[in-house]
Parts: C-alpha cells; structure tokens; sequence
C-alpha cells in the first residue's frame, strides 16, 4: 500500500471545495494550519494523517495504527478473503479497512506479523531495498549439514527468479532446528532453501522483524499495540 500523500493547496481544493487560486489566498493569509502549525506554503506535503484546519474548518487525519499479532497456524496472511480466515478476523480496530501487513508469512507458518496504515513506516519493515533482518525459528524433518549451513551464508541460486539470495545466517539450535535470519523475503524462500537440501520444513515460526521481537507473552491468535519504542525502531 502506497503512502497517500498531497500538496497542501490541492488538498485544501479537494477537503475543502475550494478553487486553487482561494486556497493560496487562505494560505497568503495564514489562516490554513497543519498539526497545529500555520503554513503557507502551498507545495508542503501532507498526508492522511495530517489534521489540518482552513479558515475554522477542521479536516482530522487518521490515527496512526501499529499492531503486533502473533499469527497461528492456518490464518491467511491477507486482509479479505472470502474463503478462508485471514488475520483481519482477529483485529477490529476503528480503521482496519485502512490496515496492511508488513511482511507476511505462509497460511502454515506462525508467529511475528505486523499490521499498520503507515505505509512509508511499514515499508522500512518490509521493503527488501532496507535489508531489514528477520529471525524465524524452523524445524525441519532431517538433521541440518555443514553444508547446508555454508549455502546459506554464501546465498542459494533460484532458477525461477534467476537471482542468487542474499546471505542468510543459518545457526543451528539441534539437530533438526535452526534460527534462520534473512534481510529479504523471496516466494517460500527459506522452504526452498532447505529444499535444495531435500530436507523438508516442518515448521516456521517468525519471531523478530529489525528490532521489533514477538512478546512471549501474546498468546497465539492475540494482538497488541506497538510500543511507542518500537514504532520509533532507529530506522
């Protein structure tokens, strides 16, 4: 989902059905502010969030939403599905037609999702340009090799996407169990990773995205606001 963002004065024709040439005289004549702030600069940027106010008329902004919830087993990680259940049947927050995930996870796989309506906030989460780490704990079916461990920290070949994957540290836990963190999110990537091994995953379970780590205490199927501390992850 894409930041919906705007010039102030198209803002002001558009929120408060007025010409382009009325809006820069409200503005020449300082009576339009933006969070509490006067402005007259017609070329400010404003977004959905912005409360602004133009001679006496009030346009509130949306409320920013940040949300942690901690994904079961067989939840789609979408917002609508008319089929299947979807992480938004756990959530009902006042804006949630607004919300969207950051960086989602397979139907089968758990754990760590996060939910917002800040796309410019969730996007240096979920954006592969930002090599934002992610940590999962897999288990898999046989025990995992040296080798297996040594491709991952190299990176892996996929011939669909015709890409080698970034490095990938791969730390073994038990025979059958690793932590995996990866800085990108390629289709069922750690799957297919393990995969060229032909050792199938049994289970994926998200437990950190950058500095963000999934509350041990947020049971399966729960959500909770971000903390203000981490909403402002230093990014």
């Amino acid at each position: 989902m894409k930041s919906k963002r705007f010039r102030l004065d198209r803002f002001l024709c558009h929120h408060f059905q007025m010409s382009k040439r009325q809006a820069q005289q409200l503005l020449a004549a300082q009576q339009v502010s933006v969070d509490g702030k006067v402005v007259n600069d017609p070329q400010q940027i404003v977004d959905q969030f912005s409360t602004v106010i133009c001679a006496e008329q009030q346009k509130v902004g949306l409320e920013r939403t940040y949300i942690m919830f901690n994904k079961p087993a067989g939840v789609l990680s979408a917002t609508k599905d008319n089929n299947q259940t979807t992480v938004m049947d756990s959530i009902d927050p006042t804006n949630a037609q607004a919300l969207h995930i950051a960086g989602r996870l397979d139907k089968n796989s758990t754990g760590l999702l996060i939910l917002s309506n800040d796309a410019r906030w969730s996007e240096q989460l979920s954006g592969a340009q930002y090599g934002c780490e992610k940590t999962y704990l897999v288990t898999v079916r046989d025990p995992i090799s040296d080798e297996c461990v040594d491709a991952f920290a190299q990176g892996l070949y996929f011939d669909y996407e015709g890409i080698v994957t970034r490095p990938a540290k791969l730390t073994r836990l038990a025979l059958c169990q690793a932590q995996v963190k990866l800085t990108e999110g390629r289709y069922h990537q750690i799957k297919r990773m393990f995969g060229r091994f032909r050792n199938p995953v049994m289970s994926i379970h998200r437990t950190q995205i950058g500095p963000i780590v999934l509350d041990d205490q947020l049971p399966a199927g729960q959500f909770r606001p971000l903390t203000s501390k981490e909403i402002s992850f230093d990014r």
